[in-house]
C-alpha cells in the first residue's frame, strides 16, 4: 500500500535519529506552545505517536485530536502512547479515504507531503484546507530544497531517501513537492518559521 510504513513502523524512530539527531523531533515539537487548550487538533500522518505525549505535556486535559494514520502498526505504538486527560480518536485511514463535517482548530502535518506526488499532494492540501476553521494554525513540517546554501548534499540525501524508501515499497513519490506556493495561494500568513538540519527541515506554522 503507498505511503504505509508498517514495513518498518517499530524501527522508524530509530531510523530517523540514526539520520537527523533530534532535528526531525524538534521541528515537530518547538511550535507546540502555539496550541491552545480545548483545541480542536486534526493530526494526519503521526507515525509512533510520541508527538501526543509532547502534546500532553503542555496540555494534560481538554484537547480532542483526530489522529488519521494509514499504517495499522503506527496507530497500535500510538494507542500505547499516554496522552493523559485528552481525547484522542484513532483513524486508520489513508487522509484520502477520511472525511469529516468537523472543523479544527489545528492541523499538523508532520511530513506527509513528501510522500504524494504533485497531483495527490495539492488534492491533500486542498481536502485538509476544507477542515481547518479560518483564523486557525495548520503546522506544516517537512524538508525543503528552498534555501540554496548546501543544496548538493539535500539533494543527495533526499534522493537516497526516496531510493531507500522506494525499494521496500513504501513512498509513492519520486520528487519533493514545495507546498509553500499552494498556501499563499490560499492566502495563509506565515505565523513562524524555524528551519533544522541545516535547512533541510522547515517548520512553518500558517495561518488561515
Amino acid at each position: 500500500m503507498n505511503n504505509n510504513y508498517d514495513k518498518i513502523a517499530n524501527y522508524y524512530d530509530t531510523l530517523s535519529r540514526l539520520v537527523f539527531f533530534r532535528s526531525q523531533l524538534n521541528a515537530q515539537i518547538n511550535q507546540l506552545h502555539f496550541i491552545k487548550k480545548n483545541s480542536k487538533v486534526l493530526i494526519v500522518g503521526g507515525g509512533t505517536g510520541w508527538i501526543l505525549e509532547e502534546l500532553a505535556k503542555l496540555c494534560s486535559e481538554g484537547l480532542r485530536i483526530i489522529y488519521v494514520e494509514i499504517s495499522a502498526k503506527m496507530i497500535a505504538l500510538s494507542q500505547k502512547r499516554s496522552y493523559k486527560n485528552n481525547t484522542v480518536e484513532f483513524i486508520n485511514l489513508g487522509i484520502e479515504d477520511f472525511a469529516t463535517d468537523e472543523d479544527f482548530d489545528i492541523i499538523l502535518t508532520p511530513f506527509l507531503f513528501d510522500n504524494f506526488p504533485q497531483q495527490r499532494a495539492i488534492k491533500v492540501f486542498e481536502q485538509l484546507n476544507g477542515y481547518l476553521k479560518n483564523g486557525a494554525l495548520w503546522f506544516l513540517v517537512d524538508f525543503s530544497l528552498q534555501k540554496k546554501k548546501g543544496k548538493w548534499w539535500k539533494w543527495l540525501l533526499l534522493k537516497s531517501m526516496y531510493r531507500f524508501f522506494k525499494l521496500l515499497g513504501i513512498v509513492e513519490a519520486n520528487r519533493l513537492t514545495d507546498m509553500n506556493p499552494y498556501f499563499l495561494k490560499r492566502n495563509y500568513q506565515i505565523v513562524e518559521e524555524r528551519l533544522y538540519y541545516g535547512g533541510f527541515i522547515t517548520a512553518t506554522i500558517f495561518k488561515k
